[in-house]
């Protein structure tokens, strides 16, 4: 693996990146993930304004927006200035499963978590014409809750969210509710199996299924498992 850029200027080292990355002979998550850490490693002491440029030069190109993402996790200065108007310029152009959740995931979770933003803006979303910000706002409850996020469980900001979004029966919804239910369960099963009984005449059934089977049997799909 060649040497990093020169951290002299936000496009080239974007463009540096890019570059390693359609050179790699292989292209999974692993090998672009190696080019990601080095470069993490070179930008070190990089200013959090030049990391932020740095991920939404690469934001333009959909295939590296996960790396985007990850260079800032991977950066405490740029990941600890990031607010509302900050974690929203990153999210622009979320469209798919995929997108929202490295987003969710890697960046405004994590950032909810550690008390960088106000539940509000995690509520704007909830409550986005947009689903796939209405998504955003469910999977970032996970780094509430998830250990190997850092979650320590959080019930009232999940529940929160979840009683929001409780009616939606669009697919993408549904499944994130199931998810966020499913990792509050080991903090407060009492507090998800009372959220199910409240809500069960709007809840969709892909959630009261995989919701209780976790509860039941501390599998999403059991029968699924077994085979």
């Amino acid at each position: 693996m060649s040497q990093p850029a020169p951290v002299t200027n936000v496009a080239s080292v974007a463009g540096a990146i890019e570059a390693e990355m359609r050179a790699l002979p292989v292209r999974t998550t692993s090998t672009m993930r190696a080019v990601r850490r080095k470069y993490s490693q070179a930008l070190k002491q990089a200013n959090p304004d030049f990391m932020l440029q740095l991920a939404s030069t690469l934001l333009e190109t959909d295939e590296y927006r996960w790396v985007a993402y990850e260079l800032i996790q991977g950066h405490r200065a740029a990941f600890q200035s990031l607010g509302g108007a900050e974690l929203e310029l990153l999210g622009q152009g979320i469209n798919s499963w995929w997108t929202v959740d490295a987003f969710a995931r890697t960046l405004s979770g994590p950032a909810w978590r550690d008390g960088q933003i106000p539940d509000t803006v995690i509520l704007a979303w909830a409550r986005s014409p947009d689903h796939w910000w209405r998504r955003a706002a469910l999977v970032s409850t996970v780094a509430l809750n998830m250990r190997s996020y850092g979650g320590r469980g959080d019930v009232p900001r999940t529940l929160q969210i979840c009683r929001e979004l409780a009616q939606e029966h669009e697919d993408m919804i549904v499944k994130a509710m199931s998810w966020a239910l499913r990792e509050l369960i080991v903090h407060d099963a009492e507090a998800v199996r009372a959220f199910l009984d409240q809500y069960d005449a709007v809840l969709a059934a892909r959630v009261k299924r995989e919701v209780k089977n976790k509860l039941q049997t501390g599998l999403k799909n059991p029968g699924r498992q077994m085979q």
